[in-house]
């Protein structure tokens, strides 16, 4: 081999090597913030931390492929990426996480009804249920954290709008409301009993943190507006300058 060819091979080799050095280095420097952080972290998060030239979609894929079978896996949830612990894995966490309350059958209802008809108002959720919603359901779901006020509808009375946040996405591990189950995994899941009405369709949700164009921002403090909401349901034994009410009924805790 000729002093030229050999000076083009050792070049390519080095460059191949300074390549994986570098993509190792990435790959510790991200696996690092991802075992730290307490919550999902953003590809551009992620990036920002990298040496200048990584490409964080190798980074994030070497390290989904590495821990693919292993006790954690890393997923992509909420618009970000977690290490959570192996689904067949899970019940042995079980025995150590404290049980969260179950939400009552009226409070499921009014979450899915939020999760795929956001953004939504009071008024709406009910007329969608085909029934009252009890003063309480709405309160469970804001102190979950699952559910928050988004903005007002701009019609009449101006209700306020509701919406999914990110713990709801990552408490059923979510990416984005657009991976809601449609209607044919929902039908092969068996939650549909008998022929489906012709037409039928599960709406296509959307979490955008943007306010629509019939949409104001919130103008006060969420207690504020959480009393406000309550007072345009028309409960009774609330004002204008009555303090909040805060209690539920039996059946919403």
């Amino acid at each position: 081999m000729s002093r030229v060819g050999f000076d083009l091979l050792h070049a390519d080799a080095s460059g191949e090597f300074a390549a994986a050095m570098s993509l190792g280095a990435a790959v510790r420097i991200a696996e690092a913030l991802l075992f730290a952080a307490r919550e999902p972290l953003s590809q551009e998060a992620i990036a920002a931390a990298l040496p200048a030239g990584a490409a964080v979609a190798e980074v994030l894929e070497h390290l989904e492929a590495h821990y693919a079978a292993r006790g954690v896996n890393l997923i992509r949830v909420a618009g970000g990426w977690t290490f959570r612990t192996a689904p067949d894995l899970g019940f042995l966490m079980r025995r150590d996480v404290e049980e969260p309350r179950k939400l009552s059958r009226a409070a499921i209802e009014t979450l899915a009804i939020v999760a795929y008809h956001q953004p939504v108002t009071r008024a709406e959720i009910e007329e969608i249920r085909g029934v009252a919603t009890a003063k309480g359901t709405l309160d469970v779901l804001l102190e979950s954290g699952w559910v928050r006020m988004r903005g007002r509808r701009r019609t009449p009375g101006r209700p306020i709008t509701f919406g999914t946040t990110e713990a709801f996405l990552s408490h059923f591990g979510l990416g984005s409301v657009g991976d809601l189950p449609g209607l044919d995994e929902l039908s092969a899941a068996g939650l549909f009993d008998g022929r489906l009405p012709r037409g039928l369709a599960v709406p296509l949700p959307t979490d955008d943190p943007a306010l629509l164009a019939d949409e104001d921002p919130l103008e006060a403090d969420p207690i504020e507006l959480a009393r406000q909401e309550r007072i345009d349901a028309g409960e009774p034994g609330l004002d204008a300058g009555a303090a909040a009410d805060t209690s539920r009924t039996d059946g919403e805790r």
